[in-house]
């Protein structure tokens, strides 16, 4: 009957001696030092001003719920809280993924709006696999990824004059199967 009557204390209300001090974490001075930075990562992420304030909000108020938990030694506020925040963003991306997006008549796309035909993309993957591995290769580098010449010569010990060749020859093979696609349609 005691331990009934005995009010239950909670694991964490009394700190041991063992016990780490309360952390050095001052809220109000990383809003002030980091606040800017961090609303400035939030726009570019989430392109919503609104959006972003918000997550820089919860991004403070959960580094306060958990100030007790800081580290210094681990990693500096900036840090702690840009990780914080980062998973906040990831989390607000992924529920703009989740979420229907209504479209009024006037947001609706216009049928002649000179948007890319998904059978073009599907004869330039069937083209591509046409193409020998190293014209493949060459093509992807420079024109899909966006790498120069030189990166890719660099990083494969192919000559920048061999890589334009292949990326030349590549690219009149795909105009060409392109072209055929075309004319069989008609």
């Amino acid at each position: 009957m005691t331990a009934l009557l005995t009010p239950h204390r909670h694991p964490t209300a009394e700190r041991s001696p063992m016990t780490a001090p309360p952390s050095s974490f001052d809220v109000d001075e990383a809003f002030a030092e980091h606040g800017s930075a961090l609303l400035g990562f939030a726009v570019n992420a989430l392109g919503d001003r609104g959006q972003a304030e918000d997550c820089v909000q919860e991004t403070f108020l959960r580094a306060w719920r958990a100030r007790d938990r800081f580290d210094p030694t681990r990693a500096s506020a900036r840090t702690w809280l840009f990780a914080i925040e980062r998973r906040l963003i990831i989390d607000v991306l992924r529920a703009r993924q989740r979420t229907p997006h209504l479209v009024t008549p006037d947001d609706a796309p216009d049928a002649s709006t000179n948007e890319p035909d998904p059978l073009d993309r599907l004869g330039l993957v069937e083209g591509l696999a046409r193409l020998s591995d190293e014209h493949r290769a060459a093509v992807v580098a420079v024109h899909l990824r966006g790498r120069t010449y030189r990166d890719v010569s660099e990083s494969t010990g192919v000559p920048v004059a061999t890589l334009r060749t292949r990326v030349h020859y590549a690219l009149r093979a795909l105009r060409t199967h392109l072209d055929e696609g075309d004319t069989t349609d008609d």
